[in-house]
């Protein structure tokens, strides 16, 4: 008798929740990314869900570039994201690292044109060995490039030109004149909520 309450709350349970498509944002074509469950609209607000950028374009190639994308509206049974960061795989930044070379990491603090805030990691692999001051340059260069681009583009412009590598390309031409650079890359990013919009999302029970 114990047995056929349990199965028969746990039926009732899953009876009682509902299935929401989710899509990325129109900056990525809003496309379908998946599907999740919950028993009311307001408690899939707020949920994280990570794909890649070969998944979404059907470019596999760029299976090594993983996005994620946080729920901030459902309608019916529609839940639409917006992007919450990025990150390249392990294997393919282990890929990129050479035995006698420099590695010249940096990370920003940055602001959007529209206000967003985002942490921006950006990466040089030399091609030889880069001495203190080459490195001092170079960082600086980065940052100076990054934090230009973030405050002269909105925030879709802004992801648009990361994920795409156009912002690693512009960086590759300038850093080349300092010092021999084999490759840059922006090898993550991450979406900083400000204090209101957490505030903003419904609270789960």
């Amino acid at each position: 008798m114990v047995k056929k309450k349990q199965v028969g709350r746990k039926v009732e349970g899953w009876k009682a929740k509902s299935w929401y498509k989710v899509y990325v944002p129109e900056v990525f074509g809003k496309n379908y990314l998946g599907d999740t469950i919950a028993n009311e609209p307001e408690k899939v607000v707020g949920r994280v869900m990570e794909t890649t950028l070969g998944e979404i374009t059907q470019d596999y190639s760029k299976q090594h570039v993983k996005l994620r994308f946080r729920i901030r509206e459902v309608a019916g049974d529609a839940a639409y994201t917006e992007f919450a960061g990025h990150e390249l795989t392990r294997d393919f930044m282990r890929s990129l690292v050479k035995r006698r070379t420099s590695r010249i990491d940096v990370v920003l603090p940055v602001v959007t044109k529209d206000g967003k805030q985002l942490r921006v990691t950006v990466t040089a692999f030399t091609l030889f060995r880069a001495n203190l001051s080459q490195a001092h340059n170079i960082r600086s260069t980065m940052s100076q490039f990054v934090m230009q681009a973030a405050a002269q583009n909105d925030m879709d412009s802004l992801v648009r030109a990361m994920v795409s590598g156009d912002i690693a390309k512009e960086l590759h031409k300038l850093l080349k004149v300092i010092h021999p650079v084999r490759r840059v890359e922006v090898i993550k990013s991450k979406l900083e909520e400000r204090k209101k919009e957490l505030l903003n999302v419904p609270m789960t029970r």
